[in-house]
């Protein structure tokens, strides 16, 4: 019973940080960056970190541990499996989104496309996501999966999903940090030290 409630306190903690990096990211973009819209400037840009942070990091954080909840364990294993790849899906559908914006803003600008780290690490986090959607809907929602292939490939689901988890915590931290040395310029266009950081990058540094 007591291992009971520590989890809920722990899953209860990382709703509300979860909850806490939405709004962070909402204040961030409506406040500093413009709002959000679908112009090919930078609101719609905009689109990219809060479609990526309410899908890469909050809907595909609560898909890796829905099979965990206290109160999913009365439920069969196809209906959890439903549940978790839903969230997989969905997560996976904002973060399209968020790619298409992110590219259609760099077009519509003449800015290079996949030039970073962060894109190399990202785009490569969202392939080896579509790849572990499929595999698993292959191998876990389809009856004529034979059960000895479920088994032997379960381990490395859970592996790959805890290591795509990782991939976009990096990817992320890197484009928090991109974004505020692209943003924060004095008038001679130099970058403008932490010292001397504006009250965004302290919002921007929290949310990371």
């Amino acid at each position: 019973m007591e291992s009971f409630y520590q989890f809920v306190c722990v899953f209860i903690a990382s709703i509300l940080f979860g909850s806490l990096t939405i709004v962070l990211v909402l204040i961030w973009v409506f406040e500093w960056r413009e709002g959000l819209a679908w112009d090919g400037g930078s609101a719609e840009f905009n689109w990219h970190p809060v479609l990526l942070t309410i899908g890469f990091i909050v809907i595909y954080g609560l898909a890796l541990i829905v099979y965990r909840l206290p109160w999913t364990w009365k439920f069969s294993k196809l209906y959890m499996k439903y549940i978790h790849a839903g969230l997989n899906i969905v997560a996976f559908v904002l973060v399209v989104i968020s790619l298409v914006a992110v590219f259609d803003f760099h077009n519509a600008k003449n800015i290079p496309n996949l030039y970073s780290l962060h894109s190399w690490i990202g785009l490569t986090a969202v392939i080896l996501y579509a790849l572990q959607i499929v595999t698993g809907l292959c191998v876990f929602l389809l009856p004529a999966t034979p059960a000895w292939i479920r088994k032997f490939y379960l381990p490395i689901h859970v592996f790959a999903g805890l290591f795509i988890f990782g991939m976009v915590i990096v990817a992320a931290e890197m484009g928090i940090t991109e974004k505020l040395i692209f943003t924060l310029r004095s008038k001679s266009n130099t970058t403008r030290s932490y010292s001397q950081s504006r009250p965004v990058a302290i919002l921007a540094n929290t949310l990371g």
